[in-house]
């Protein structure tokens, strides 16, 4: 959690990028597409793909970062929400609620489950404690490069789309929204916000499809344990 307000989403990104550089990687969002930052930084109603800027965060302030690396080849991608100061009861639900989903969804990220009950999970245990889930983004396969596939929804029926295999590498990311679903994109062409203006939380990890339990190859904030055993039915 960010503890004080007066740092900007600028200057954290300067600091990201610094470390990656640092540790002999690459920020992959850096000039992806033109994207003109290394990391996304999205603030209260900001959904995903905010570009940094010089104001300063205030106490009150939801702030999502996610971040792409690449190192000896391959990509990693992870987000986390986190507040400044102490915040509201409503935020920190909505960023335990929005991890959670991720853990929830992959319980499901077994050889021989599809995509789809992966994304139904997260759907489920989402909209059981009141919130949504944004439709118009999704997870994604991801290896040598930042996207590849499968499309890795947050919604959706079970037993649908790929199989999954051991080997297979995804990057599953709940986006959550306080209030609806709907998205707008803003002039900028990159930052999305919720069409009603409410709070959005982003979580992301990118896994290892094993022979058991996934392998959570990023950790975004802390360490969160997952039971081994494989899920009990719907």
């Amino acid at each position: 959690m960010v503890t004080a307000g007066g740092v900007t989403t600028k200057q954290i990104d300067t600091a990201v990028h610094n470390f990656i550089i640092s540790q002999g990687a690459t920020p992959t969002f850096l000039g992806y597409n033109g994207f003109p930052a290394s990391i996304c930084a999205s603030v209260n109603d900001q959904v995903i793909h905010g570009i940094p800027n010089d104001r300063p965060l205030r106490d009150g302030d939801l702030v999502s970062i996610d971040v792409g690396v690449t190192k000896d080849g391959y990509v990693g991608d992870c987000a986390a929400t986190f507040i400044v100061g102490r915040g509201t009861e409503e935020m920190r639900r909505l960023i335990a609620v929005t991890k959670q989903s991720f853990f929830e969804g992959i319980k499901y990220a077994r050889e021989g489950y599809r995509i789809s009950d992966i994304s139904h999970a997260i759907q489920r245990y989402v909209e059981q404690h009141g919130f949504s889930v944004v439709r118009d983004y999704v997870g994604h396969g991801i290896g040598a490069n930042m996207h590849e596939p499968p499309e890795v929804p947050n919604f959706g029926s079970p037993g649908r789309g790929v199989r999954l295999v051991r080997g297979m590498t995804l990057a599953i990311e709940p986006m959550v929204n306080a209030g609806g679903a709907a998205i707008r994109v803003l002039d900028d062409n990159w930052t999305v916000v919720t069409l009603d203006g409410t709070l959005s939380a982003h979580y992301e990890n990118t896994i290892l499809i094993t022979e058991g339990a996934p392998e959570i190859l990023t950790f975004a904030g802390d360490k969160t344990s997952m039971e081994d055993g494989a899920p009990s039915g719907d």
